[in-house]
């Protein structure tokens, strides 16, 4: 029904924010990452909307891009992930880190997220699994692409083994191991991996 706000924020919260639009104020619920990205009080902003209505209310939630506005209808798709849940994945990854992790099975990643569980964050991965290019914008669609490439490469998946026992996030770990050239060795691959991580940091 609501497809876009646009007009002046009057309040900007940890997890709301207030658009007023020709004199009334939308309350909308958020992400920490578009309340950082939308701009101080006072502002001429413009949000995507999802209206979620449930028996004993009406919820607007509000996003700083169409991005985030998919992930969050994507994940609202799993079962056992409502608006609420989806916000706090959202707060905690962005739409992009979001993809790379699902595309790469990396649900302790998205366990970050306050009230998420292992189970529910497995899930998201299984659920989403073959719906990630929907969420992936720009140049991340490779970097998905990469990370998808390495379950079905065994050296690749030995090597980020290796560096997730290291220490460093899976997600990042396929990433870089996904891009390289397959024909490495694993130990070149873990050796060449490091070097690409510590540089990240």
């Amino acid at each position: 029904m609501l497809y876009n706000l646009k007009g002046t924020l009057t309040v900007s919260d940890v997890n709301f924010i207030v658009v007023e639009c020709g004199g009334v104020g939308f309350k909308c619920f958020t992400t920490l990452n578009t309340v950082k990205q939308i701009g101080k009080t006072g502002d001429t902003v413009n949000v995507y909307t999802y209206l979620a209505v449930r028996e004993d209310a009406m919820d607007l939630y509000g996003f700083s891009s169409l991005a985030e506005l998919d992930a969050f209808k994507l994940l609202i798709t799993v079962s056992g992930i409502g608006p609420k849940a989806a916000v706090s994945i959202l707060s905690e990854l962005s739409p992009d880190k979001l993809a790379v992790c699902i595309a790469s099975g990396d649900a302790k990643a998205i366990t970050r997220a306050q009230g998420v569980g292992k189970k529910t964050a497995e899930r998201v991965v299984l659920e989403l699994k073959d719906k990630m290019g929907a969420i992936a914008v720009g140049d991340v669609s490779d970097a998905v692409s990469s990370a998808a490439s390495v379950s079905s490469n065994s050296d690749s998946a030995e090597a980020v083994e290796a560096l997730v026992a290291l220490g460093y996030a899976q997600s990042d770990a396929a990433v870089v191991v996904g891009a390289m050239d397959k024909s490495l060795s694993v130990d070149e691959m873990i050796r060449l991996g490091l070097k690409q991580l510590a540089k990240n940091l």
